[in-house]
């Protein structure tokens, strides 16, 4: 007997030897847990093995003597661990990152091998990018997850989280064996058709169906439209790709060599497509650029896959990494399409006792159809949603999955279910939805929005009220609302009512009839504020200049008349009586005075911007404005004594807004706007600027101009402002680990005022007779302001530095600071 045992332990490794020993696996980051595609899988003392596949997958086989197996990959730590000889096995993997590897460049005398691949990369780019197809279209599989990772011990232990301490135990499921828990707030799914034409340049998607699941979320149209590809594509052929509203160089754009280093690192197979691996690195750590591999074929010098991301260290706010995995398919008439993507971005906790944030992206493309464009009626909106999108059932997924959800990926989901069922969190989420839309939802109605709750100011005292408005559950075709307020010291109800029609969704059409009983100031008496934005909402506190009690009555029909061509017309008749001392002439005789006066106007205006986004809302529409192309903007309206007004008057309107990027430089704003009106009418219904003479920054205002500081009947203006991002700050030593951001700044503004305009106000007089008008005159020159200053400062706050140029001559501030507070990438 002995003398088996003895036999067998030393022919054991003779016996195995010729037996094959298969691992398969997935290599996952421990971080997020995340597949790690193209990684190198190793069996230890051999040259044997495999690499990962987009979804980080292996099989590895020898018939070696062995007993470990280890796998590596740029940026991570390696990691080893033991193995079974000669048996079938599973063996997974959860990497590390290694920051510092990613830091190390190394550069070698000579000439660089690199250099030649990238400049026949750059020669063959036009050929291989797949914006020069005519026209293409996909099937689309979209998933989304967002997570709170990295939470602190602090956070683990207030009263809310302890509240779901019960589901904390499933945490290390979704995180994986090894990996750091996180604690899932979202989970989507996706199925749509891409469509793509490139002459006259235009995209669609066609939503086909969504599934959504969070924690608070009520699947709402927005989200069934976003999470789709659209918002989702990569295209490293282009010299700029723009994630989370930066502007980020790519490793392929023409101007390579002056942010990027390259290193030819090996030359392998992918698929049949036979590829040089090239490192990348940007030359300044805090540009907005990548770091990363990618996969160049050898026969058409295209963008076979990349895997790339953005580190720490650039010039980003609550950002610690930013990643994209790709995988490009070529296609019958030569240019490339991306088949998968994989984007992961995760941002760091705000502080050390709070918990960071991550969301996962992952899009899968095929069924891959070339050169068949669709007519421009196709193509008039960016986005579509089926009527039957949200209706789904868990056979339809299984059988539309481009992929199997893992494991993992079927406990988000359950996890998900759980934590909706917690009332603190119940409670926690609908507080947040009321902060941000200014809404409660309570059934089929709304309630809201909050500023119709409180004021307070010089003219009404104390104001207290509430408004409300119903949703998509009362009607996907009517919306009705309004709002009731009380002031406490003039004795005075405030009311609105409103009601809304949609004729049509697809193209847009809509009619809507308001009627409001309000108080407001001379300088928003000629605009449509809307009036749950913040800026109405912090105008009914404090004095009130100049104002006026109206009661509205308002009908308009909004009408899209093709893509980004959208119109409206409106007619209105308001009633106003000041609430200060005002009067005007009733005709040119000046033998009559009146305060109160009537207007009714009808008017027409038009918007144009050639890529505007727009998505639909439940009932409503959402411009998200255009990305590259300008938005103009058009209007007209007329003011008429036979329809019930007093007066007589035309008013033209025009401005177009164009945002341009500038390079490495950074990223301008444009707007030019002016205006013209003709009639005679009170100083009260001209074009009146709006100033600021408080210390904080306002976008819309001339920062150094007084409050009703000028008015009047024509004006022309400028504004530009220039965002150097990091550019400067970026190449100070010191200064640019604080990641500050440089801007200037520069506003102009030109305008006149006839005396036939104003023939009928009724201004004081001096003690020698003369018209003491309630605002500045203009003279042949222009106001102007320029300014400066630093952004980002402690992330969050901003220093404005305003000169005044002109108009000097009173009481006026010639050098002022402004200071804002917002929160940025």
């Amino acid at each position: 007997m002995l003398r088996h045992i003895i036999t067998t332990t030393l022919f054991l490794p003779l016996l195995l030897f010729g037996q094959s020993t298969v691992v398969t696996g997935k290599v996952t980051e421990a971080a997020t847990g995340s597949p790690i595609p193209f990684a190198t899988v190793v069996f230890v003392g051999t040259s044997e093995g495999a690499i990962t596949d987009f979804e980080g997958n292996f099989k590895a086989t020898t018939t070696l003597d062995v007993d470990s197996i280890y796998t590596s990959y740029i940026g991570f730590i390696k990691r080893t661990k033991a193995l079974k000889p000669g048996q079938n096995q599973i063996i997974n993997f959860q990497l590390d990152e290694d920051i510092t590897t990613l830091l190390e460049v190394v550069v070698t005398p000579g000439e660089n091998p690199a250099i030649p691949i990238m400049k026949s990369v750059i020669a063959n780019k036009d050929r291989n990018d797949k914006k020069n197809l005519d026209a293409y279209d996909y099937e689309s599989y979209v998933r989304t997850e967002l997570d709170l990772d990295n939470i602190s011990e602090n956070l683990r232990k207030k009263k809310l989280m302890s509240k779901v301490l019960g589901v904390l135990d499933s945490m290390e499921q979704i995180a994986g064996e090894d990996g750091k828990p996180v604690l899932p707030l979202m989970m989507s799914e996706a199925i749509s058709r891409f469509y793509f034409r490139k002459d006259p340049l235009a995209k669609h998607e066609n939503i086909i169906k969504t599934k959504v699941t969070g924690i608070g979320v009520t699947d709402g149209a927005v989200i069934s439209q976003v999470i789709g590809s659209t918002y989702q594509e990569y295209n490293f052929y282009q010299n700029w790709l723009n994630i989370v509203g930066k502007n980020f160089v790519s490793p392929i754009a023409k101007g390579w060599q002056t942010m990027y280093e390259y290193d030819l690192v090996d030359s392998v197979y992918i698929d049949d497509d036979y590829c040089y691996k090239l490192d990348f690195f940007p030359k300044q750590e805090q540009d907005l650029a990548f770091i990363g591999t990618m996969w160049i074929t050898k026969d058409e010098y295209a963008l076979k896959q990349i895997d790339t991301q953005v580190l720490s260290t650039a010039n980003l706010n609550f950002l610690e990494k930013i990643k994209i995995q790709q995988k490009l398919l070529q296609t019958e008439n030569g240019p490339w399409l991306p088949e998968k993507t994989r984007v992961i971005i995760d941002f760091k906790p705000l502080t050390e006792k709070t918990a960071g944030f991550i969301g996962k992206f992952y899009v899968s493309n095929k069924d891959f159809v070339i050169d068949q464009p669709k007519d421009n009626q196709f193509y008039m909106n960016n986005v579509s949603l089926n009527d039957d999108a949200r209706e789904t059932d868990d056979e339809y997924w299984q059988n539309a999955r481009h992929d199997s959800l893992t494991a993992t990926e079927q406990n988000v989901y359950l996890m998900i279910d759980t934590l909706n069922r917690i009332p603190p969190v119940r409670n926690l989420t609908t507080a947040i939805k009321f902060i941000s839309s200014g809404y409660v939802k309570t059934g089929p109605v709304d309630i809201g929005p909050y500023n119709t709750y409180i004021g307070d100011n010089d003219i009404e005292g104390l104001r207290l009220g509430m408004g409300l408005r119903t949703n998509i559950d009362f009607s996907n075709k009517w919306v009705l609302g309004g709002y009731f307020g009380y002031g406490f010291g003039d004795n005075r109800w405030k009311y609105s009512m409103n009601a809304s029609y949609i004729n049509n969704r697809f193209p847009w059409s809509q009619f809507n009839f308001k009627y409001q009983k309000e108080i407001d100031q001379i300088w928003l008496l000629n605009e449509e504020i809307e009036a749950n934005s913040f800026f109405y909402s912090f105008s009914r506190f404090g004095n009130l200049t100049q104002p006026f009690l109206k009661e509205k009555y308002r009908f308009s029909y909004q009408q899209q008349i093709g893509r980004g061509f959208n119109a409206e017309f409106a007619t209105k008749h308001e009633d106003l009586r000041p609430l200060f001392d005002f009067t005007y002439f009733t005709d040119e005789t000046r033998a009559e005075i009146a305060s109160d006066y009537s207007i009714t106007e009808v008017s027409v205006a038009a918007s144009y911007g050639k890529d505007e986004v727009t998505l639909v809302n439940d009932n409503q529409r959402i411009s998200l404005g255009p990305i590259r192309f300008p938005l103009y903007r058009f209007s007209y309206t007329f003011g008429s004594d036979q329809l019930g007004g007093d007066f007589t008057y035309h008013k033209l309107k025009a401005s177009v807004l164009k945002k341009m990027k500038i390079g490495v430089i950074g990223i301008s704003r444009l707007e030019l706007g002016g205006g013209y009106m003709f009639g005679q009418v009170p100083y009260t219904l001209l074009y009146n600027p709006i100033g600021n003479e408080t210390p904080v920054f306002v976008n819309f205002a001339y920062n150094l101009m007084n409050f009703f500081e000028f008015s009047s009947d024509r004006f022309a203006e400028l504004k530009y402002r220039h965002s150097f991002e990091g550019f400067l700050f970026n190449r100070i030593p010191l200064i640019k680990k604080l990641k500050w951001r440089f801007f200037v700044t520069g506003n102009a503004l030109l305008g006149a005022i006839r005396n036939e305009t104003i023939a009928l106000s009724n201004f004081t007089l001096d003690a020698n007779g003369n018209e003491i008008f309630p605002f500045r005159p203009w003279t042949s020159t222009p106001y102007v302001e320029v300014g400066y200053g630093i952004e980002n400062i402690f992330k969050f706050f901003g220093v404005h530095a305003y000169h005044r140029l002109t108009y000097l001559d009173q009481y006026v501030s010639r050098f002022g600071l402004k200071f804002n507070i917002s929160i940025s990438l």
